[in-house]
């Protein structure tokens, strides 16, 4: 039984979601204490709740505090099961996090999964879908993870109710990953979309992305929207496409908050991947750390910035994996990051 502290480092859901695949895929028992204890609401929300309730109808796991705002969980998993699933969140919480959760396991048992799942697909703090789906999917299928994404209806904070589905694939071993360089830029391109809001709102989104990159020398092909969704809500999202990568960088709108600023803040992060080298966008690189574990294969990659998310997400690998995971870099700097499995 691993005894794990959810105090520690970031001291976020993500501990609670990695440990949770990693127990699936390894058979290791855990208890996770003082979960998400230095946030303001501690303990287990709907959306960490239905990860631990999720993740223990797919391995058939015996489990212990899987109640709202438990602040400790007891999870002994048993063997994993694909098949279709349906899971509703009740929230506005992270529809895209529960489905990087259960995927990785799904995706190592020997035949296909279907999951749905009920919640927010465009909030705060956690990739939307579209960034799962023009950017996450690509390096998924780098790595060997075969899966496939559908937005039925989008879901912004706060009501949600958004809806996606995935369908799962088994995992197809591949080489190892190296992604040092990002090479020369290709293209940009950009999503600006609304729902239940004036179409003008995500075309002066549109305009004002394209007016900052003009500015630094750079074209963007531009998609304008309207997404299905139950509430109001407003996105703006850059893809970056390079000669040996890509990034992706989004904002997402508020009430009061002009359609100037989303544009804005998306440019502004974008800018700044620009200034160094790197080759990987830190959202993604810490989204890639449990599935380059889980690959057997080595690593070697550059990141545009080391996040202390992206440290804690370390210590849980290892805590569960026998994998050397190094990083030639100060917290909030531009890293440069070796994994390789340890025989």
């Amino acid at each position: 039984m691993l005894i794990l502290d959810g105090s520690e480092g970031e001291g976020g859901g993500q501990i609670l979601r990695t440990a949770l695949s990693l127990s699936a895929l390894t058979g290791v028992p855990f208890t996770l204490k003082n979960i998400r204890s230095n946030r303001k609401q501690p303990g287990l929300k709907a959306q960490h709740l239905t990860a631990v309730t999720a993740m223990q109808q797919i391995c058939r796991a015996n489990v212990q505090g899987a109640t709202l705002n438990s602040p400790e969980v007891i999870f002994i998993p048993q063997k994993i099961q694909p098949g279709n699933y349906h899971w509703d969140i009740g929230t506005a919480g992270a529809t895209t996090l529960l489905l990087q959760t259960v995927a990785y396991p799904l995706s190592f048992s020997k035949s296909t999964s279907s999951i749905t799942i009920t919640g927010g697909t465009h909030v705060p703090w956690s990739p939307t879908f579209d960034f799962l789906e023009k950017h996450w999917l690509l390096f998924m299928r780098r790595l060997g993870f075969e899966f496939s994404l559908k937005l039925v209806q989008a879901g912004f904070f706060p009501q949600g109710g958004g809806k996606i589905i995935g369908n799962i694939q088994p995992f197809q071993t591949r080489e190892n990953f190296i992604c040092i360089k990002r090479g020369i830029l290709h293209k940009i391109q950009a999503l600006s979309a609304v729902s239940n809001l004036d179409i003008e709102i995500a075309r002066r989104q549109a305009h004002q992305g394209q007016r900052r990159l003009e500015q630094q020398g750079l074209s963007v092909e531009t998609k304008i929207e309207t997404m299905k969704a139950p509430s109001p809500g407003t996105t703006y999202l850059l893809l970056a496409e390079f000669e040996n990568s890509q990034v992706c960088y989004f904002s997402l709108g508020a009430r009061g908050k002009p359609a100037e600023q989303v544009a804005n803040e998306t440019v502004d992060t974008f800018l700044n991947f620009m200034t160094k080298a790197a080759a990987i966008d830190e959202h993604l690189a810490d989204q890639l750390l449990l599935p380059l574990a889980l690959t057997g294969k080595a690593a070697h990659f550059t990141i545009h910035k080391i996040t202390s998310h992206f440290l804690t997400n370390i210590k849980v690998i290892q805590a569960f994996k026998k994998i050397e995971i190094v990083v030639n870099s100060q917290p909030d700097q531009t890293g440069e990051v070796f994994m390789k499995p340890v025989e």
